[in-house]
Order: structure tokens, then sequence, then C-alpha cells
């Protein structure tokens, strides 16, 4: 892959995002750094502004700030500095993330956005500093280290190679590395091991889809399973009711009834399953932008022509049922229930992602389906 440079004609400043046009270049500027690179999405401008604005529940807990490096008038980099206090009354008073990192292949660019970052946080008493985070570990998290050749799916993200290295340079070390897997339809098989394992709870699981008629108690109910399965696992910071929401109010719009499904034990809701058509396959032409045209092709991607992948951003089991056959049969469970409206709608593959690299159980369930990793996130920390 070619390593874009963009000569400035002056001296390297880093410059904090303060106006509408700093905030404008900062979301363009990966666009450009990817301009040679095929498997580059484009986020959407405008859902990015959103994302960075008010609008976004997350600064309920959440403060941040951003920066560009600027090479004379030519943006070479751009880093985010943000301390959540609700991550500091799960994970202690002194932590802090960077995130929304992109810049060209200079070291001395990735010296001074760090270093700003850093400062930034040491005068709001962080001493551990964790990331890549945009913003927090419940939206895109990790650094791509491995798996460039392959577009990144809905909300994931898509880096350049040197990152790593570059990062590591500054004293960074990998903290712990997020999965994700690729699984076929046409190759997601249960063998007979698998099967017995599940025929043996059929009688006290059933397996619904959402009922959109009982739609704001149902999000609580996500909420709550996926807060009390996650609780436990490296980095965690519960969705606050406000988050969760409004990632409803996305659900609502973007996933189809069949492609939801709620597992109960007994009559009791214990682990759920979210489908996520993987909309950056009717992203990735705009370019960023909806306008003039760009609403139309989306419309037309996703109504006509339809896509053609999806990804499972959320899933949780109950802690009480983790480390058991029954949540291993739960998530089995689960899984299968999304094949028959994959094959209906012509989802050919998915996603599953993000998987920490350490959760063994849920790893060995999704290899022993047919499905493998195929990229790696790595999240770096330091201490400052």
């Amino acid at each position: 892959m070619n390593r874009p440079f963009f000569p400035g004609n002056g001296a390297l400043v880093t410059r904090p995002v303060q106006s509408r046009a700093d905030l404008a270049a900062f979301i363009g500027l990966p666009g450009r750094l990817h301009r040679d690179d095929p498997h580059w999405v484009e986020p959407l401008h405008a859902e990015r502004r959103d994302h960075l604005s008010a609008k976004n529940p997350v600064f309920a807990h959440l403060d941040w700030q951003a920066w560009i490096a600027w090479s004379g008038a030519t943006p070479v980099g751009r880093i985010s500095a943000q301390v959540d206090r609700l991550h500091r009354q799960w994970h202690g008073p002194d932590t802090g993330h960077f995130g929304m990192l992109a810049a060209v292949d200079d070291p001395a660019v990735f010296e001074a956005l760090l270093a700003s970052a850093e400062h930034w946080l040491l005068e709001r008493g962080a001493r551990r500093i964790t990331g890549p985070f945009s913003l927090t570990i419940n939206q895109e998290s990790g650094l791509l280290v491995e798996g460039f050749d392959r577009p990144p799916a809905v909300m994931m993200g898509h880096g350049q190679p040197w990152y790593g290295a570059r990062i590591e340079a500054l004293g960074y070390r990998p903290a712990t590395d997020l999965l994700a897997y690729w699984m076929r339809t046409d190759e997601l098989h249960f063998p007979p091991p698998l099967r017995r394992l599940m025929e043996r709870w059929r009688d006290r699981v059933r397996i619904r889809p959402l009922d959109r008629r009982r739609f704001a108690a149902e999000m609580r109910l996500l909420r709550d399973i996926f807060n009390d399965a996650w609780a436990d696992n490296w980095g965690f910071v519960p969705f606050t009711a406000e988050e969760f929401e409004a990632l409803g109010d996305h659900l609502r719009l973007l996933v189809p009834d069949d492609l939801l499904y709620i597992a109960e034990v007994d009559g009791e809701p214990g682990a759920f399953i979210v489908a996520l058509p993987n909309l950056n396959e009717a992203i990735a032409p705009l370019q960023g932008r909806l306008l003039p045209l760009g609403w139309l092709r989306l419309l037309w991607a996703l109504k006509v022509r339809g896509l053609r992948t999806a990804r499972v951003p959320l899933m949780g089991v109950r802690q009480a049922h983790q480390r058991s056959r029954l949540g291993s049969a739960l998530a089995l469970y689960l899984i299968e229930a999304l094949k028959p409206p994959f094959v209906r709608r012509g989802l050919q593959a998915l996603e599953m992602s993000w998987i920490l690299e350490g959760n063994r159980g849920m790893r060995n369930i999704l290899e022993h389906i047919g499905a493998y990793p195929y990229k790696r996130y790595r999240v770096y920390e330091k201490r400052l």
C-alpha cells in the first residue's frame, strides 16, 4: 500500500479543534489519507458530525478534546483525548483515553499528536491512558493491526498499517486484542456434538423476535442483559439508559424484525443477538456525502439492490448462564436463528465483532461452526 504524505509549506503545528472549519478538516482527514486504499469506506460526514455533537448522549459523562496536526496549511494528522467519568467509576479515577487517530507516516506527527493528548489528560488527573476509542469502548474500539486487505464492516475502524509501530515507538504497549470473525451463511454448520448440546435444552429455551409493540421495554431489557453479560469483561463501561435509547432509535430503523432475537430460559430472558445489515456496502461509493444525490444511491442500495453481508454488533448471555453448557447452547440457538432470515434476504456472510482474544468460550463456539478470525484490533496502554 502506498504511504501518502501531504507536504506542507511550514513547520509542524498541532492545534485544538475549535471551529466548524476545524471540525470539517478533522472529519475529512482520514479520507485524504486513504484516497489510494481500495478497502477504505468513508464514514458519512453528517453522521460523524452528529457523533461528535451534543446529540451523542455519551457526552453526559465524557469530556473530550480533538487536535489536528498541520504542516503549513495542510492537515497531516488528527487525534482525540477523552476523560470518561463513568469509566473512572468502574476502573479508577486516574484513567483516560485517546482515539480517532489518523496520520501520515511521519514519527514527528505521531509524537506531536500523542503529546497533545497526553498533556491534556495529565491536566485532568489521568495517569493511565488506553485507546484508541472513538469515543468509548461501546463505540469504535481498537486499532486495526491485521486484516487491511478487506473493507471494514459497519461501525468498525480501518487505519493504516504503520500506526501500530508509530504508537509503540512512543511507549505504548498492547493491552488487549479484539477479534472480528467472518462466517459465510452457506458454510454455517453445527457438528453433532453441538447438536446434541442444543437438543438437551430445547424444552427449556424459547427463541423469540423483538416485540415492536413494546419497543421501549424491549430496549430496556436488552440493555439490562448486555450490561450484566459484559460486566466482567476487560474495560467494561455500562450503557446508560440514554445511550441505549439512542441506539434503539437506530435499531428501529436499520434492523429488521427477523435479525434480532431474544432467548428465554424457563420464560425468563437470558440472552439476545442483533444482526445489523452491513451499511458500509451502501455507504462506500458515496465518499462521505449524502448530497446532492448520495441519499438516492443509499436508498437504492438498501431498498432495491439489497446488501450481501451483516454484522453482529451486540450479543450477550447473562452471567447466570455463562461458563455453563446452557450458556453455550444459548449462543448457538441465537446464531442458528439468524440463518433462515439470512437465506431469505440473500445475506451471504456475517461478521461477529468484536470478540475479546481471551474469550476462549465464544471463540471455540464460532470456530466450531465455521467462523474464522479475519481482522484483529489492538487496544494500547501507557502509564503517564
